[in-house]
């Protein structure tokens, strides 16, 4: 033994707690005199593998094979085990123990130590019997996150021994796809840091239930993890509301995807389907549409849902809203100028017909165009050509056109107030949306649909929607229609706080603008009265409804308008031919 060993056994037989030094192979080569005192063997009793004889039969399999696990990976390790006392008394001690390398990092020696840790020990077996009682799932692990034991709540529920328990094949109980989750999230007890993970467990009774487990770290007076404790807590119910709740929506936007197969247009009413199934008809032909409708209706979805599933539609699409420019200007907005048409055309400009070439031009508010802009117009629809201002050459047209207005352009035209001719032209296949008030049924599907919108744009969660929001909804009449709809669900979205979607019914004015049903009596009273001027129309006209003698010339309002509202009040009019 060369001096500089000699110096380190004396330093270490002065550390005042049991230490030891053995070769790379694990055999002891020397214990110090406390580590001797203490058990009361001799040295010659404990070198070699001599020092198991006072380890606890009951612990000494788990010891050696932790240090065979240590030895073979040629890392720092530590197990717990009883060791007896000279007076044959066992108390619990912890066996650290750390590799001494040479130059080229090869284990040449072991050093360990023996820490009592008795007090400890007994404080964990107060904390089990402590725990047993506690009406909850509680886990404790060893700091490396092997399993250590469970409280009786744990083993009650699988059905298993705590031998059981602590077996390396427990993770059976786990559910299958589940499985892999739970060991990635459990990986997690390496940095140390209290985390939580969710996940099915298996019952005695066979059934997977959903549980939240939390898992905290226990630290000794240095700092170190000696414990993970971990609680469990059901969750099966609160999963199940969820998957409820999941497959509701689910369900509903297959729902809004089976019935919403034109762009934007969300709904499964009756008068929706009509106007989807009209839309059907006529986008793959080359028929210029008119769409009516009141203001917010989305009468431009429509237009758009129209050029989508035409031959068209890999074209452009321009739209143009005729209400929105400047008489003086439409005219150049529509079909180009030249430099120097007027002043301030400084160079030539492409109007909206030749950047919809081979597309779709949609005509927003046709109605608001001024007459020269109409004979224009009329002019491109009969011969598919135009002249820019100023210009001198025609151009020829190859584009669909797509009209839309909130006005009556029959009685429109009957005053004066837009051309006759162009109305026709306009009129080859006419649309009308219903408004909201009129498809109720649609409101819940719409309701989804932006709050799944509008909560993706702000980055929030919302899982459903309180009824009171949504009778509430339901019973105001929308004079806005749905741009409205859309303006309040997009407010209630950002304000809104927590899962739940409502809506404060102070953004909805309890008195409507003039024309829109104020409450459902009022509603009952001008549908009866509506059904009985209806009704008269159809005594006199002997139930035709268009025509010069046809009940809607006698009502003043278009064909297509009385054929929406006999359908929507159940109107039977085969019965008044006769009549």
């Amino acid at each position: 033994m060369n001096p500089s060993e000699t110096q380190l056994r004396t330093m270490i037989d002065t550390i005042p707690t049991l230490a030891w030094c053995c070769f790379p192979d694990g055999t002891t080569e020397f214990l110090n005199r406390q580590w001797l005192g203490y058990t009361g063997l001799s040295l010659d009793e404990a070198l070699g593998w001599g020092w198991q004889k006072p380890v606890h039969p009951d612990d000494l399999g788990k010891l050696m094979q932790t240090w065979k696990t240590i030895l073979a990976s040629g890392e720092p390790g530590e197990e717990a085990a009883r060791l007896r006392r000279f007076d044959g008394e066992y108390r619990w001690f912890l066996f650290r123990a750390e590799p001494a390398r040479d130059e080229h990092g090869t284990v040449v020696r072991w050093y360990g130590t023996n820490t009592d840790i008795e007090d400890l020990k007994r404080a964990e077996l107060e904390l089990r019997e402590l725990v047993d009682f506690v009406p909850q799932h509680i886990i404790v692990l060893e700091a490396d996150g092997r399993r250590l034991y469970a409280n009786n709540v744990s083993l009650e529920y699988t059905g298993h021994t705590l031998e059981e328990f602590r077996a390396a094949a427990y993770h059976y109980v786990v559910h299958p796809d589940d499985r892999d989750r739970i060991r990635s999230e459990a990986e997690k007890i390496a940095d140390g840091a209290p985390f939580e993970m969710e996940g099915r467990f298996l019952g005695k009774d066979g059934r997977h239930r959903w549980f939240l487990l939390r898992y905290n770290p226990l630290r000794d007076c240095e700092g170190r993890i000696i414990r993970w404790y971990a609680t469990g807590t059901e969750i099966e119910d609160r999963k199940q509301a969820e998957e409820r709740v999941r497959n509701e929506n689910l369900a509903l936007r297959e729902e809004i995807d089976k019935t919403s197969m034109f762009e934007e247009i969300v709904g499964a009413s009756d008068t929706l389907q009509t106007v989807l199934s009209r839309i059907t008809k006529v986008a793959p032909t080359e028929s210029t549409v008119l769409i009516t409708g009141e203001t917010g209706t989305g009468k431009e979805l429509v237009a758009r849902a129209i050029h989508k599933h035409s031959l068209r539609s890999s074209r452009a699409f321009v739209s143009v809203n005729c209400a929105a420019i400047p008489q003086s200007l439409i005219a150049s907005e529509l079909f180009g100028h030249e430099k120097g048409a007027f002043t301030g055309a400084l160079q030539r400009r492409l109007g909206r017909f030749e950047l919809a070439e081979g597309g779709t031009l949609f005509l927003d508010e046709v109605g608001e165009l001024p007459a020269e802009t109409q004979v224009a117009l009329l002019r491109v629809l009969q011969e598919r050509e135009f002249e820019r201002i100023g210009g001198t050459r025609p151009i020829q047209a190859d584009v669909r056109v797509i009209a839309a207005t909130n006005r009556d352009l029959n009685v429109l035209s009957a005053q004066g107030g837009f051309r006759s001719d162009l109305f026709y032209r306009l009129n080859v296949f006419p649309i009308e949306i219903p408004p909201l008030r009129d498809r109720k049924e649609d409101i819940p599907m719409l309701v989804e649909y932006f709050i799944e919108r509008y909560a993706s744009k702000a980055g929030k969660r919302i899982r459903n929607v309180s009824k009171e929001s949504v009778e509430l909804l339901r019973s105001y009449p929308w004079p806005g229609n749905i741009r409205e709809l859309q303006n309040v669900i997009e407010r209630s979205v950002i304000l809104g706080e927590g899962e739940t979607f409502s809506v404060d019914e102070s953004w909805l004015p309890a008195t409507p603008p003039a024309g829109v049903p104020a409450s459902e009596p009022l509603i009952q009273s001008l549908a009866t009265q509506e059904r009985e001027m209806i009704e008269a129309a159809l005594v006199q006209s002997r139930g035709r409804v268009s025509g010069p003698a046809g009940a809607a010339t006698r009502l003043g309002i278009r064909p297509s308008t009385l054929e929406s509202k006999i359908r929507s009040l159940r109107i039977d009019k085969h019965r008044f031919k006769t009549s």
